[in-house]
């Protein structure tokens, strides 16, 4: 054979191993999802958005939170950021992950504290050497990492190696409902699940502490009273596996937003009808007031109106938290004077709760914590008057006075009416696994459920 014609045959060959790797290569490579540009549900697009406003907001406080060093709490561990993982969403749902956030199928950074040694936007593969393909594998894997507290390394979609040290904080975690779920809420002694209202507030940097610090006051002035209603000591590390409610626990979130949706929408209802002859009781009152009164004055009168509206909504709120969150809603006057000390100890405006509160009123958000109802309002405004605040409460608070609307608020029964305290659930735990809300379900729930799929 020619030598020519040996030299191109051994060249084809080449071209054809070189293609045969090649496209063996490209058959093995993971593919994530990308935006195609196609239709999402714009209500889950904004609840994704709001989630990630959310982490971006509290990351930095939690950091803040920890500085306190404080000897008068339990303790947990925490990290510089947050991580999230579209896996097991559906096609179109993780396409709206990639829009909203950038976030794909591996472990995707979604905010950080000042400091982070990751930034937003980056790629896990890797944690201390798991490179699983399962996300939520990586994810209990980076929180048993995690409550070790010693420092361990991550591995980047850009081949860096990063290294990651844990920090204590103060029990009772500080999360947000998934986006499936945004209306969520659920408080209990190791983590509190606010609803993704409260992040529409758009929070200052000490609104933000409030919200981190407060959750850590229900942890420690309820969690003895939670505990009494627990049956059984499954807290060791079970919860401490689950990183992220909004990705590892997608299916149990809608399984516990179902359970208690028949006992919520029963509550609503019956506020709803209270509330509802309220209003036409008021605007009538309104009516001839302004027959009477100058035009500013009737403005503040309705102002007035609105408030007392808004605080009755809250107090129902609160009065239909069920379950574990039952027990968490008898302690939370303490939580907010616990909270106030602090956020005074780390040089924050302790004044942030009433502004905060104030924003949630202002924009009809009442189906949260952060909004006081007119006993929780009223007890906070002695502590506040107690150092000497009691005029800039009431200015934050545009003129309206918290003892007045207590007595005010007192004459409607829907927001007076509040279950004396007992150490035993109406509810039979046994009857439904989410009876005692989200968080105290996952303790006992097995692995293979928690994944949502």
């Amino acid at each position: 054979m020619p030598p020519v014609r040996v030299f191109l045959d051994r060249c084809s060959l080449w071209a054809m191993l070189a293609l045969v790797s090649l496209l063996s290569a490209c058959a093995s490579a993971p593919k994530y999802t990308v935006d195609d540009g196609r239709k999402v549900d714009p209500v889950l697009l904004g609840s994704i958005s709001t989630y990630g406003a959310g982490e971006r907001a509290i990351r930095p406080a939690i950091t803040r939170s920890a500085t306190l060093k404080d000897t008068e709490c339990d303790k947990q561990w925490e990290l510089p950021f947050a991580v999230v993982s579209s896996q097991g969403w559906e096609e179109t749902d993780r396409v709206a992950w990639v829009r909203a956030l950038g976030v794909d199928e591996r472990l995707t950074v979604i905010a950080t504290s000042p400091g982070s040694p990751l930034n937003p936007g980056d790629k896990i593969i890797a944690v201390a050497g798991n490179d699983s393909a399962e996300a939520e594998q990586q994810l209990l894997a980076l929180s048993e990492i995690r409550d070790r507290g010693r420092a361990f390394s991550v591995l980047l979609s850009t081949g860096r190696n990063v290294v990651i040290q844990p920090f204590e904080v103060c029990r009772g975690y500080t999360r947000f409902a998934p986006p499936n779920t945004p209306k969520m809420q659920d408080y209990h002694w190791l983590m509190s699940m606010h609803p993704l209202e409260v992040p529409l507030a758009s929070m200052t940097e000490d609104e933000a502490l409030w919200l981190v610090l407060w959750s850590q006051g229900v942890s420690e002035e309820g969690g003895a009273r939670m505990k009494t209603v627990h049956y059984g000591s499954k807290i060791a590390s079970t919860l401490y596996s689950i990183f992220t409610i909004a990705t590892g626990l997608k299916g149990a979130a809608l399984a516990a937003d179902a359970a208690v949706s028949a006992a919520k929408n029963a509550a609503a209802s019956a506020v709803s009808e209270v509330l509802k002859q309220q209003l036409i009781d008021q605007g009538k009152a309104l009516a001839l007031q302004k027959l009477r009164e100058s035009f500013t004055e009737s403005l503040e009168s309705m102002t007035k109106s609105q408030v007392l509206g808004a605080l009755q909504k809250a107090a129902a709120n609160r009065g239909a938290l069920s379950g574990i969150s039952y027990i968490a809603s008898t302690a939370f006057e303490r939580a907010d004077t616990w909270a106030f000390a602090r956020v005074e100890k780390l040089n924050g405006n302790p004044l942030a709760a009433f502004s905060l509160h104030q924003k949630l009123l202002e924009r009809d958000l009442t189906a949260n914590s952060m909004i006081m109802d007119a006993e929780r309002l009223s007890a906070l405004n002695k502590v506040a008057a107690a150092k000497g605040f009691e005029t800039e409460v009431v200015a934050i608070l545009k003129g309206i006075k918290p003892d007045e609307m207590v007595a005010d608020v007192g004459a409607m029964p829907v927001a007076s009416a509040r279950k004396r305290f007992s150490y035993t659930l109406d509810n039979d735990p046994g009857a439904n696994p989410y009876a005692n809300g989200l968080i105290d379900a996952t303790l006992s729930m097995p692995l293979a459920t928690k994944k949502g799929k």
